[in-house]
């Protein structure tokens, strides 16, 4: 009879590794809340969906351009930091208004910098926002 915690132990590992393959090969990497929003398979793209955006941290490479995609069910405009002004990174503020069932993308993202992200009609929502690194 096998020991109880080798088999709770084989079990998480087997989890932990179902979960990596399920996410995919990519050069970018990416966190956010779970359960509410649902990460897109795309590199470079975050989702508005649930009144959130997911990934809430993405790193992508110098040139590349951020794409958002609206599965909400609400309009969301969304802008650099910082509120109101929209200085940080102006060519994350090409994608704006979003209508439910939308994407846009970026200007090429070609400085190495973190860049803030938000829904600039609900900028105090933390489910609305994300940070960019550009490296």
């Amino acid at each position: 009879m096998r020991n109880l915690s080798t088999v709770v132990g084989g079990a998480s590992a087997a989890i932990v590794l179902a979960a990596a393959l399920s996410c995919g090969g990519s050069s970018s990497s990416s966190t956010g809340p779970t359960g509410t929003c649902t990460p897109s398979a795309n590199p470079n793209t975050l989702v508005l969906m649930n009144n959130s955006i997911c990934p809430q941290t993405l790193t992508v490479s110098r040139g590349s351009q951020l794409t958002i995609a609206n599965q909400d069910s609400n309009t969301h405009e969304m802008a650099s930091d910082p509120h109101p002004e929209h200085t940080d990174c102006p060519e994350i503020n090409q994608i704006g208004f979003l209508s439910p069932g939308q994407t846009r993308s970026s200007g090429n993202l070609n400085t190495a910098r973190r860049c803030g992200i938000h829904d600039h009609n609900n900028s105090t929502s933390a489910a609305l926002k994300a940070t960019i690194t550009i490296q």
